[in-house]
């Protein structure tokens, strides 16, 4: 886990001793539970620890709030799947308040043993598709920023996350390398759901050359009541 400790460094993220134990367990579980249960195609620990823990971290440079021990943030991680980004985001930063979604139980059952299993305070595991989800008021509109690694179009993951994100509250979703088409293909979506588009900032993860580009929008009024569609809809017929 040394390398673990040098990636985060260049981060300028510090991790104690009790943080790198956490993720030694929480990697021995990923792999263990992925033995009878299709978590992640990427299991050895090099890439693991860059792919996943780091590439999860890395929303750190790009939202620097998460940093300031003494703000309570609340973070809704949609279609967690494994964990990521929201589990390593709180093992590294303990003053988060995290909600992990998933639209699949037997992740979530896997996530909440996880969350057992490190003591984790401020974190819960909910299974739930963001369609319906976001039409509880438990949830609609009630989170400083949600985050998703989902492979799905950014018009698509705007009508799942912004929803859920408070009025001066932030949708980051993590991006592979080339956004620009997107980006610009997904401004009316982004605009009709309350969001306004605010910048790209990208980076190349330590010591490899991955790139990720964090989209950032800000929650600027309330999303519409229509919105999100029915189940299967936003992936189905975009907004244009």
């Amino acid at each position: 886990m040394n390398r673990l400790i040098e990636k985060a460094s260049e981060l300028n993220v510090e991790l104690s001793t009790e943080q790198i134990k956490q993720f030694e367990v929480y990697y021995e579980m990923l792999i263990e539970t992925n033995k009878v249960m299709n978590l992640t195609a990427i299991t050895e620990l090099e890439e693991v620890i860059t792919k996943h823990f780091i590439d999860s971290l890395a929303l750190a440079e790009v939202y620097p709030e998460i940093r300031d021990e003494n703000k309570k943030i609340t973070v809704l991680d949609l279609g967690t799947g494994a964990g990521f980004p929201g589990l390593p985001l709180k093992i590294a930063f303990p003053n988060l308040n995290i909600t992990l979604m998933d639209s699949l139980n037997k992740r979530v059952k896997f996530l909440q043993s996880v969350i057992n299993s490190l003591e984790l305070c401020d974190i819960s595991a909910v299974h739930g598709r963001a369609e319906e989800a976001a039409r509880n008021a438990a949830y609609r509109e009630q989170f400083d920023l949600c985050v998703s690694r989902a492979v799905a179009n950014l018009s698509t993951l705007s009508e799942y996350c912004l929803p859920f994100v408070k009025i001066g509250g932030k949708c980051i979703p993590y991006k592979s390398a080339d956004i620009e088409d997107e980006i610009k293909a997904a401004g009316k979506a982004i605009q009709i759901l309350g969001g306004k588009y605010i910048e790209t900032k990208k980076l190349v993860l330590p010591d490899s050359d991955i790139e990720r580009s964090f989209v950032i929008i800000q929650k600027k009024k309330n999303t519409p009541k229509a919105y999100p569609r029915k189940a299967g809809t936003a992936s189905k017929e975009p907004i244009k």
